[in-house]
């Protein structure tokens, strides 16, 4: 076996092969860097594109343009962004520690394949969570409450899917959080543009995250972990196409309200944002194979353009 066909010591099952924390990262980070899912960046950029949505269609809709105020909430939201999907992702692991270890794809997580104890990845996670606290405080006060009222959806994911068959939903009202947060930060003031973003943004996490939640369907009904994938089974293409649908009306929606009395070029440009992001999704629903775990996979990781293409659009908009 070469050098570059081996597998780094440690390296989770689903990680991205050839990422950074595996070949750059030091020694002793490598098992915290895991748990903050560092070398699985999709995630990330999950948590952090109805940020920009956010900033971005608040920004078009006050028609002054991106000013030093929207780069630092830019470049803010992008390092929260890290850092709370880090602590998430170590609390998740910390309360499914004896689930991850009966499913295949993650039993070799830091800490149910023993590279990391339970206390320090509550010391982790507690360190991540501090440093994202420290940028909130930047923020206006309205955001600060509302960062402190994520905490809760935060709390109660990784404990969803014991309970009820829609856990995807409790995903999508941690994941999709910061498109609340950002409009108020970036406007002062909760509007019905970031509720219909953050509806539409939990319609979008249903849609990737039940694609997601095929890869582990068998090991799920084994261990009696519920899941829309579960769910939905032979019918996951009619109820995608659904979410598809409700995604691209709900952030139309937000479109029309916030951009109500701007140009007709900041309004083409961003319903055309959303347009592409309906064709992208319309692209994995032709593709997806709910029985091919490697499909899954990579079209779930394909949202990061999913999500891109609006937040594309809305910062042209907000520049014209």
């Amino acid at each position: 076996m070469s050098e570059a066909s081996k597998t780094p010591e440690g390296q989770v099952a689903d990680a991205v092969r050839g990422n950074w924390v595996d070949r750059l990262a030091p020694a002793p980070t490598r098992p915290y860097l895991r748990l903050s899912r560092a070398d699985r960046p999709i995630g990330t950029w999950l948590l952090l594109l109805p940020c920009w949505w956010a900033i971005f269609l608040a920004a078009a809709s006050g028609g002054a343009g991106l000013s030093l105020h929207e780069l630092w909430l830019f470049v803010g939201s992008s390092i929260g962004a890290f850092l709370m999907r880090g602590a998430g992702c170590t609390w998740n692991d910390i309360t499914d520690r004896d689930i991850d270890g009966s499913v295949a794809r993650t039993r070799s997580r830091p800490i149910p394949s023993g590279q990391v104890s339970v206390k320090q990845a509550l010391a982790w996670m507690v360190a991540q969570a501090l440093l994202a606290f420290g940028i909130l405080l930047t923020f206006n006060l309205p955001a600060i409450l509302l960062g402190f009222a994520s905490l809760l959806t935060v709390a109660v994911y990784p404990f969803a899917k014991r309970f009820t068959w829609w856990p995807q939903v409790f995903l999508g009202l941690a994941f999709n959080w910061g498109a609340l947060l950002l409009w108020t930060a970036q406007t002062g003031s909760l509007g019905w543009p970031a509720v219909l973003l953050y509806l539409s943004g939990i319609s979008w996490t249903l849609f990737y995250d039940t694609i997601y939640a095929h890869q582990d369907r068998e090991d799920d009904a084994l261990i009696g972990v519920k899941s829309t994938a579960r769910l939905f089974a032979d019918n996951t293409h009619l109820w995608l196409r659904g979410f598809l649908v409700a995604t691209v009306v709900l952030m139309g929606l937000a479109v029309l309200v916030a951009l109500g009395q701007a140009s007709v070029l900041a309004m083409v440009l961003a319903l055309a944002g959303i347009w592409g992001m309906g064709w992208h999704m319309l692209w994995q629903l032709q593709r997806l194979d709910i029985d091919d775990a490697a499909t899954c996979l990579r079209l779930f990781r394909s949202n990061r353009d999913t999500g891109l293409i609006p937040a594309l659009f809305f910062a042209a908009a907000a520049l014209v």
